[in-house]
């Protein structure tokens, strides 16, 4: 009998464990028990600034907007007379309210929350899971899990994994363990004793040399003496690995998605999990609402869902709000007169002028420059008037001969695009469908487009030999080397062009030079005089908007506050400071707020600076003159952990039905 009594014994108390785990299990589901959420005890506002030189008092004195004095101490509010008296007061243990107003810095806020599991929700048996899901504008994201483990859970989890471990220590990774290696030597020793002799030799021996003494493969020697069976029942296991492990580990642990995976060892306490969340802001981001579920496991089996808890909302506060989006403008000076150039490589054979648009790459560049002409000539709102074309030529030759030849081609150039200019406004007008008359004045007017045709003159002008460019090209060339460039700037320097080309002929860089930098020195430059049309002064001033200006006020807008200051820190103005208060760049914002007029905005961001620097007497100050100038700021103040902390310290908020500030008077 006695043998028989131990496993008895543990039949019951099994039996016994598990209707307890029942009649808990059914105790939570028809409760309909759930976790909660609930909001941290919040603690003063702590600036994190140093070289605060004023002292955070209790006691202050302000004066409101007609001259008249208070006296502001920490105070609360007498319940039965309504006054405000001096008290200290007491923070409650538990915070039962469902919203906070938090601020946003840097971009980013953080959401702080406690998760709160009632004790009857907790047992050893039990892992609960449960999943934070975050609303905010239109979107859902769920948070990172927070799961408790009881120690019995974890402790059965943990078997799981040592009878896994224990099954895979069975298998054998190594195949050689199943050979029969003692007959395979003695068959070696018996029929190829010259084989068997290099059992002690580090010489390899490939396949085709073992096969030659054996007429078999190594590999079918060693399957020959190989224990099949025991070999089969290896793979066996090897295959069953994944069957075995979910077999043996019911529940895996996880680490991947989770905040938190606690072990408790009590079942009598309420667990209570400090959460934070930091999330980057984003427009018309004014609130997040977070909202609890989630699940009891035992073991493998769901025992119990549990229900979604009543939601937890933060209500956003940002800076952003004070950016002031009235549209800057400024003025501008337009000129009657305006000038373009632009400049192409024509090639010309040496000492020749005329044109020759299958020399070189010159059809792609006359291309070039016949497209800048028509878009001018058909141009709306810029009529051309004149164009001057100057050519330039390399250096080879005398500086009178270059002078005289690039006159010449400048000559040949006007004649060219002379001819395609008459071409273009003939095509105009046969696309018009327009016909010409002849004034008294022999202005030919294009009827039908409303366009008078005017002759444009070409000027051409001498350009010269180009030392300018052709020292760009030296100095940006990686042919040459160091001590090269510095002859030839050696060379530059001497006065007489014709003298300075001579003496670099002589140089064994020179024909480098000639043919890689000097086709690139014969260049023809266009340069185009227009005026507006319909302008008949020469200079208008108008105003147009600012948009860069507006591109910071909207960077502010987008929570994007580095981009901003890129902006509008030239500006120096009330955004650029919103901008500074937004990244706690306080002192900048202090030096643009101070000498401001004092509106209601501009007093209520200097409360937040002042507080930031723990200056209570004028962040207060500033407070009171924001809200006797603009309401809506008492309620604000609430939003702004820096002046939350003021009105709690000095009980600086009234019922709405109160009209002055009489009643802080003590």
């Amino acid at each position: 009998m006695k043998t028989r009594t131990f496993p008895v014994l543990v039949v019951l108390l099994v039996l016994v464990s598990a209707c307890g785990t029942q009649r808990k299990a059914r105790t939570v589901r028809e409760g309909r028990m759930t976790a909660s959420l609930q909001l941290p005890r919040q603690a003063d506002y702590l600036p994190e600034y140093r070289g605060v030189t004023a002292p955070v008092r209790d006691t202050l004195r302000v004066t409101d907007l007609d001259g008249r004095e208070m006296i502001l101490m920490k105070a609360v509010r007498d319940e039965r007379s309504g006054e405000m008296v001096a008290a200290e007061m007491l923070d409650a243990a538990m915070v039962t309210a469902r919203f906070r107003n938090i601020a946003e810095r840097h971009g980013r806020v953080d959401l702080e929350f406690q998760v709160v599991v009632p004790p009857d929700m907790l047992d050893a048996r039990w892992q609960l899971r449960l999943h934070p899901d975050m609303f905010v504008l239109q979107d859902s994201v769920r948070l990172d899990d927070v799961v408790v483990t009881g120690a019995d859970y974890r402790r059965a989890q943990l078997r799981g994994y040592q009878q896994y471990e224990k099954f895979l220590s069975r298998i054998i990774d190594d195949s050689l363990v199943f050979v029969d290696r003692r007959n395979l030597e003695i068959f070696i020793e018996r029929n190829i004793p010259q084989v068997y002799a290099l059992k002690t030799d580090s010489t390899f021996v490939s396949d085709e040399v073992f096969a030659s003494y054996f007429g078999v493969t190594e590999q079918e020697a060693i399957d020959h003496y190989t224990n099949k069976l025991r070999w089969r029942r290896n793979e066996r296991r090897k295959a069953a690995r994944p069957k075995m492990f979910a077999r043996y580990v019911k529940v895996p642990l996880v680490t991947d998605g989770i905040r938190l995976d606690t072990v408790i060892r009590a079942d009598d306490g309420t667990f209570i999990y400090n959460y934070v969340q930091t999330i980057n802001t984003r427009p018309r981001l004014r609130k997040v609402d977070i909202v609890l579920s989630g699940e009891i496991y035992e073991q493998d089996r769901q025992v119990y869902t549990v229900p979604p808890c009543d939601p937890l909302t933060f209500y956003i506060s940002s800076v952003s709000a004070f950016a002031d989006g009235t549209e800057r403008y400024m003025t501008t000076v337009i000129s009657r007169s305006v000038e373009a150039a632009a400049s192409c490589n024509i090639d010309f054979r040496t000492g020749r002028a005329d044109i020759d648009e299958r020399l070189g790459d010159n059809a792609r560049e006359i291309a070039l420059v016949r497209e800048n002409l028509r878009n001018l000539l058909l141009n709306e709102t810029y009529e051309l008037d004149s164009v001057t074309i100057a050519a330039s030529a390399s250096p080879e030759g005398s500086l009178a001969s270059n002078d005289a030849l690039t006159l010449r081609r400048s000559r040949a150039a006007s004649d060219y695009f002379q001819r395609y200019i008459a071409f273009v406004r003939d095509s105009v007008r046969r696309e018009d469908g327009a016909f010409i008359t002849v004034g008294d004045d022999l202005t030919e007017t294009v009827r039908g487009s409303g366009r008078a045709r005017r002759e444009i003159p070409f000027l051409a002008r001498p350009g010269g030999e180009d030392w300018g460019r052709l020292d760009a090209l030296v100095a940006s060339d990686s042919t040459l080397t160091a001590e090269q460039k510095a002859r030839y700037i050696e060379l530059r320097a001497v006065p007489d062009p014709d003298v300075r080309e001579k003496r670099m002929r002589a140089e064994r860089w020179y024909r480098h030079v000639l043919d890689t930098h000097y086709p690139r020195l014969r260049t023809v430059r266009f340069t185009f005089f227009m005026h507006r049309r319909g302008m008949v002064k020469d200079t208008i001033h108008t105003t147009q908007l600012d948009t860069v200006y507006m591109k910071g006020v909207q960077a502010i807008r987008d929570h994007d506050y580095e981009a901003a200051l890129a902006f509008l820190a030239p500006y120096h103005d009330y955004d650029t400071a919103v901008a500074y208060v937004a990244l706690d760049r306080n002192a900048s914002a202090l030096e643009i707020l101070e000498p401001m007029p004092r509106t209601a905005t501009v007093d209520y961001m200097l409360a937040i600076l002042y507080a930031r620097q723990g200056d209570d007497q004028r962040a207060v100050q500033h407070f009171l003159d924001a809200c006797a100038k603009e309401r809506s700021f008492r309620s604000r103040g609430n939003l702004d952990p820096e002046i939350a902390t003021l009105i709690r310290r000095y009980g600086l908020n009234k019922e709405p039905e109160e009209d002055d500030l009489g009643d802080l008077l003590q």
